[in-house]
C-alpha cells in the first residue's frame, strides 16, 4: 500500500482544504451581516464576489511559478455555466426568496442543497460511495436539517419564495458539480475568474435595478476583503477538495460552514446558539468523522483518459514525456492513462469516477 501514500496524503489533504472553505465561508456570514446594514443585498454580493476575483488575481500575479495546470478555451463553456448558474442565478433567486419568505423557510430551503448535490453527484455525475460513506452522508445532512430548528421564529412563508429559496440551492449543487469537470486546474484561477466575472455580473443588475454602490470608501474596502477571505479563499479550496475528494464528499464538509460561522458570531452578536445548534453541531461532527474514517476498496478499470492536471508519477501516471513536457515533479501537462484495473483504498477524485456493479 506504500505506492498509494500519495494519494492517501491528497485525500488528508482535501479533506483539510474542504474544512478550511468551510470556515472561511462560515466566517464572512456574520461579518456581512454587519455589512448589510450599509449597503444593499444585491450590492454587497456583487462586491463580494469582485474582492474575491480581485484578491484572487492579485494572488497569482505574485506568487511564484504554479505547478498547476492553466485555464484553457477548452473550460470556458463549463466555467460560463457556471459563472450564469452559480454566480448569478442563484443568488438572484436566493434574493428573490428570501425577501417572500421566513428566515426559517430560507434557511430550510438553503439546507437542501447538500441533499440536492449529494444527490446530483451519485446519479448523473460518476461518483459513487460506500456504505458507510452514504452513512456519513445521511448524518451530515440530518445536521444541516437541524441546523435550520435554531432559527427563531417561522414567519409568513410564501410558496414562490420557498421555491425560489430551493431553486438557488439546486442551482448551487449543479454548480458544485460542475466545478469538479474543472478541478484538475488552477484552483485559483477557477476562483478568480468564476467571482471576477459573477461579481461584475452582480453590479450590473444592482445599477440597472436603480441601486448605487456605497461612496464610503472604507466600506467598500472592507466588502472586498471580506469577499477574499469568504469567497476568494473559500472557493479556491473548496475547488481544490473537488480535485481529490470529488463533489459528494467535499460538500459534505463543507455543509460545517454554517456551524461554523455560527461559533464565530457567539463573541461578534454575543448570541449563544440554541439547543437545536449545539445538536446539529454533535450530529455534524459524528457525520464528518464517519466520513473521514470511512474506507472504500474495490477492484475497479480505469479507462482510457487524457487531460491536463498537476500530478506526480504515482500509480496512476505511468506516462512518457514528450519533448518540451515539463522536468520535475510535481507538473502539470497534458497526459493519456491507459487502461488500468486494480483494487485499492480511494475516493471520487479526479481519476476515480466510476460506476458500482
Amino acid at each position: 500500500m506504500a505506492r498509494y501514500g500519495t494519494m492517501i496524503s491528497d485525500r488528508r489533504a482535501g479533506e483539510g482544504l474542504a474544512l478550511v472553505a468551510a470556515l472561511s465561508f462560515g466566517a464572512a456570514a456574520p461579518i456581512a451581516k454587519l455589512l448589510l446594514e450599509d449597503v444593499s443585498r444585491l450590492v454587497l454580493s456583487g462586491l463580494l464576489y469582485v474582492g474575491a476575483g480581485l484578491g484572487l488575481f492579485a494572488w497569482m500575479l505574485v506568487r511564484k511559478r504554479t505547478t498547476e495546470a492553466p485555464l484553457d478555451r477548452r473550460d470556458v463553456p463549463i466555467l460560463a455555466a457556471m459563472v450564469a448558474i452559480g454566480g448569478v442565478a442563484a443568488p438572484f433567486l436566493l434574493l428573490y426568496g428570501l425577501e417572500r419568505t421566513s428566515g426559517f423557510a430560507g434557511s430550510l430551503g438553503l439546507a437542501m442543497e447538500l441533499p440536492i448535490t449529494v444527490l446530483l453527484a451519485l446519479t448523473f455525475f460518476g461518483e459513487s460511495a460506500s456504505r458507510r460513506e452514504v452513512l456519513g452522508l445521511l448524518v451530515t445532512i440530518a445536521g444541516t436539517l437541524l441546523l435550520v430548528g435554531s432559527e427563531s421564529g417561522s414567519g409568513a412563508v410564501q410558496l414562490s419564495g420557498l421555491a425560489a429559496v430551493i431553486g438557488a440551492a439546486a442551482l448551487w449543487a449543479l454548480d458544485s458539480n460542475l466545478m469538479q469537470r474543472l478541478s484538475g486546474k488552477d484552483p485559483a484561477a477557477i476562483a478568480a475568474a468564476k467571482c471576477a466575472t459573477a461579481g461584475t455580473a452582480s453590479l450590473a443588475l444592482a445599477l440597472l435595478s436603480g441601486e448605487r454602490i456605497p461612496s464610503d470608501v472604507p466600506l467598500v474596502g472592507a466588502s472586498l476583503l471580506v469577499g477574499f477571505f469568504g469567497y476568494g479563499v473559500s472557493i479556491a479550496c473548496f475547488a481544490a477538495a473537488l480535485r481529490r475528494l470529488g463533489t459528494a464528499r467535499t460538500g459534505a464538509l463543507f455543509a460545517t460552514a454554517p456551524f461554523l460561522g455560527g461559533l464565530i458570531a457567539i463573541p461578534i452578536f454575543a448570541i449563544l446558539p440554541t439547543m437545536w445548534g449545539w445538536l446539529s453541531g454533535i450530529v455534524l461532527a459524528i457525520g464528518v468523522g464517519i466520513l473521514i474514517a470511512a474506507r472504500h476498496e474495490h477492484e475497479h478499470a480505469h479507462v482510457a483518459l487524457e487531460h491536463d492536471h498537476r500530478h506526480v508519477h504515482d500509480e496512476h501516471h505511468r506516462h512518457d514525456h514528450a519533448p518540451g513536457d515539463p522536468a520535475g515533479e510535481p507538473h502539470a501537462h497534458r497526459h493519456r492513462h491507459e487502461p488500468l484495473t486494480h483494487a485499492h483504498s480511494h475516493v471520487a477524485d479526479l481519476h476515480h469516477r466510476h460506476g458500482h456493479d
